[in-house]
């Protein structure tokens, strides 16, 4: 199973979520994958996660996380030792969304959500101070990211499989030319066409 957790203001319907979807669909294994909304609060979000990979045993899950996703994926993977994939993932959540705090837009509905204060507590509640077994993990970092810091995300995974991309941007625009070496990495060869 891939769980897809999307990042701070997105959804299902980003362009690397529905990709993903798509190319599962084509693979005949549309039912192993799932993206669902994320609620705001960053704790009911984990437990949202929780409840979907409870009955997944750990080497037949990898969770991908873009941005915020790949923080709590980050989260998450430690305490279930399953396969992560990060896409230019936020590494200190909490200090990079506190400016955010209020009223802010869905990217993809323009419906308003609140962003509460206490939520940068829950955020901070989730923070991985050091990854262990970092095998576990596939990190593609962007250079051209205009949100996050890139070589944070290198220093965070310092033994992880990593692929810098030379350029792109915050939501890996490119994403279409990685995606069989990420399904690769979550168990789903391309020989499975």
């Amino acid at each position: 199973m891939i769980l897809y957790l999307h990042g701070f203001r997105s959804s299902p319907h980003s362009f690397k979520a529905r990709l993903i979807a798509k190319r599962m669909q084509a693979l005949g294994r549309g039912a192993e994958y799932q993206c669902p909304q994320l609620p705001a609060s960053p704790r009911e979000a984990i437990a949202l996660a929780m409840q979907l990979i409870r009955d997944v045993a750990p080497n037949e899950l990898t969770l991908i996380g873009s941005s915020l996703g790949g923080y709590y994926a980050t989260w998450l993977a430690q305490q279930v030792g399953c396969r992560a994939v990060l896409l230019n993932p936020a590494i200190k959540a909490s200090r990079d969304l506190e400016q955010y705090v209020g009223i802010v837009t869905d990217y993809h509905s323009g419906a308003p959500f609140e962003f509460k204060r206490e939520y940068i507590d829950e955020l901070q509640a989730l923070a991985v101070a050091q990854i262990t077994h970092q095998e576990r993990y596939f990190l593609l970092a962007a250079t051209g990211d205009e949100v996050l810091d890139w070589r944070e995300m290198v220093e965070h995974y310092p033994r992880a499989r990593h692929w810098v991309i030379n350029g792109s941007d915050h939501g890996i625009s490119d994403f279409s030319e990685y995606l069989e070496d990420v399904l690769a990495f979550c168990g789903i060869p391309e020989s499975c066409q």
